[in-house]
């Protein structure tokens, strides 16, 4: 079987990470072999043609077509051999990876959302619920529009561009987006899907090799397609238990940082707007503190000239 497999490798198909996968290679692997074949049966009866029937042999067409039977055997044997790869191999395979999920309990559970250009990551956490999301919500510190005021968001994990996962642990994606259509693409682990916004796609695969593996984006989505990537971490169990410890300590630090107008703890309160801010339009307008005043000198123009 090895050295059927090299005609994958020659074709510059990455090596396999997940339990499934080997089943793929193998349909890959006849198909290509098969595809093979015919290629070069069909070209050696191309060359016989063109010898056969040329122009100085035969100076008038023959109109009576072909009287054998041969030709009529040789495309239903095809048909036959991709029926066969069709109903035999690829519907079963495919209907294992979309009904035969695993349980929930003891799967990692993972929301994949898709944006130009890139990939956003929520866990649920110690707990198993995933918090609440609002599109109102959504910022740059918060891509999801994570609700901090939901209690099962507290120890929620939201990472952009990276995501971690146990070896030999089944993991279900679900997909979706939060602009075009884009495609979760995990070439390693034979798997892709669809993340279309509105909807949330789940799709399932199990790691059986540590490693550092590459996330694409398998559908146009944009000027920015081409870098629209991202990776994926098979750790073992206690790197992963390492990575979770260390995502939640700095999730729960970002919860408990005071807001970028709130000034630090035991630092005065300063009145009127932060020093080399304009204010809104309509606002009153305020002297810098920090300068001295002159009650004599005359005031401003306004920037009208009025």
């Amino acid at each position: 079987m090895i050295s059927l497999a090299l005609i994958n490798q020659f074709l510059g198909q990455p090596p396999n990470a997940s339990e499934h996968g080997y089943q793929i290679d193998h349909i890959l692997e006849f198909a290509h072999w098969f595809m093979g074949a015919l290629f070069l049966g069909w070209s050696a009866y191309f060359v016989f043609v063109l010898i056969r029937f040329r122009r100085r042999k035969h100076p008038r067409a023959d109109y009576h077509g072909v009287k054998s039977a041969i030709s009529t055997h040789l495309e239903f044997s095809v048909v036959l051999i991709e029926a066969v790869l069709l109903i035999g191999f690829a519907i079963p395979l495919w209907a294992k990876r979309v009904n035969e999920f695993p349980d929930t309990k003891d799967a990692i559970v993972v929301h994949a959302v898709g944006q130009q250009f890139n990939w956003n990551f929520h866990l649920p956490g110690p707990d198993g619920q995933f918090g609440r999301r609002d599109v109102n919500l959504v910022s740059n510190s918060n891509p999801l529009g994570l609700d901090q005021n939901d209690p099962a968001a507290k120890d929620d994990i939201v990472t952009t561009g990276e995501l971690h996962v146990p070896v030999n642990h089944p993991v279900i994606v679900e997909l979706s987006s939060k602009d075009v259509i884009h495609n979760f693409a995990l070439v390693h682990m034979r798997i892709a899907g669809d993340a279309i916004p509105g909807s949330l796609i789940p799709m399932w695969f199990k790691p059986v090799k540590p490693g550092t593996y590459e996330i694409i984006c398998g559908q146009l989505c944009g000027l920015g397609h081409y870098g629209m990537k991202g990776t994926l971490v098979v750790d073992e169990p206690n790197e992963y238990q390492a990575w979770l410890k260390e995502r939640a300590e700095l999730a729960g630090g970002a919860a408990s940082a005071p807001p970028a107008t709130q000034r630090p703890p035991g630092e005065p309160a300063q009145a009127g707007p932060t020093p080399g801010t304009v204010p809104p339009p309509g606002a009153p307008k305020v002297g810098n503190p920090q300068l001295p005043q002159d009650k004599n000198a005359a005031p401003s123009p306004s920037p009208s000239g009025q």
